[in-house]
């Protein structure tokens, strides 16, 4: 289990087997993804079953419960959103037509990709402390998606405003200047003289990125940089950015294939 101590969003990924947990309710928003084996709850006066890939929404205050049918058990990821942070998210959507309604999830279980697709996005950059950016970004495509999902169709795209490309030039070049912060988009959206809902799509049609996968490579190219200069990995996490030498580690693989101490040795004959 995981707190963001800005947002107050939780996040917790679990495996159980037989009894889970008692009835219980959540002041937040408890939305997740059933990841492996048949998970079974009450709400909402039902028993509700949820299989791999199943969508779970649960209103703040609602009482449920859980448990595991079978021997193999139950892997699931959720997050539980804090009211406020879920109100002012979906406020910030009504210039894209949207009526920014409070929660009233239909259903408790959905069978939905791409909002499944968006909290495992949220998810993983709230878990893994990917940072504000990412976590921003997770968590306005997730809400996005929740809303949509209330409002029964997707919400439209505004026509872009005038100069609305110089925006997403002053986006990048603050990327550029603040590489190694932990920005938030709130801040980037400030710079560019936008919202922050419009930034996020402007910045990839621009520049065919969000502006954290933007950031990460970034930080990875100064990162090889540095690496084939000799610096060691730890240093080099430090100052581009990367929340520590793992973190560095997970996103160089992902780049590369290879650990940054085995792209250090290959370009300086430098040992672990």
């Amino acid at each position: 289990m995981r707190r963001d101590a800005e947002t107050g969003i939780e996040s917790i990924r679990a495996h159980f087997k037989g009894h889970a947990y008692e009835p219980h309710d959540h002041d937040e928003a408890l939305v997740g993804v059933t990841e492996q084996g048949v998970q079974e709850f009450r709400c909402r006066r039902r028993t509700h079953t949820s299989t791999a890939g199943r969508v779970i929404l649960i209103e703040p205050g609602e009482t449920h419960d859980g448990h595991s049918p079978r021997v193999e058990g139950f892997t699931y990821a959720m997050l539980y959103l804090p009211q406020r942070l879920v109100a002012e998210r979906m406020d910030g959507l009504r210039g894209f037509g949207m009526r920014a309604a409070g929660l009233g999830f239909r259903d408790t279980l959905a069978d939905d990709p791409l909002l499944a697709a968006a909290i495992r996005n949220a998810f993983w950059a709230v878990h893994e402390g990917e940072g504000r950016l990412a976590r921003d970004l997770g968590t306005d495509r997730l809400i996005g998606r929740l809303a949509a999902r209330l409002a029964g169709h997707a919400f439209p795209r505004p026509a872009p405003a005038a100069g609305t490309q110089s925006a997403a030039l002053r986006a990048r070049d603050a990327l550029h200047d603040r590489m190694a912060e932990d920005v938030g988009l709130e801040e980037l959206a400030m710079v560019a003289g936008i919202d922050r809902f419009r930034l996020n799509r402007l910045f990839r049609d621009v520049f065919g990125l969000s502006p954290h996968a933007y950031l990460v490579r970034l930080r990875l190219k100064a990162a090889r940089r540095r690496l084939a200069a000799g610096e060691s990995p730890a240093m080099v996490a430090a100052e581009v950015g990367f929340a520590d030498q793992s973190h560095l580690g997970r996103w160089f693989r992902r780049a590369y294939g290879m650990t940054p101490a085995a792209y250090r040795r290959i370009c300086t004959n430098v040992p672990d």
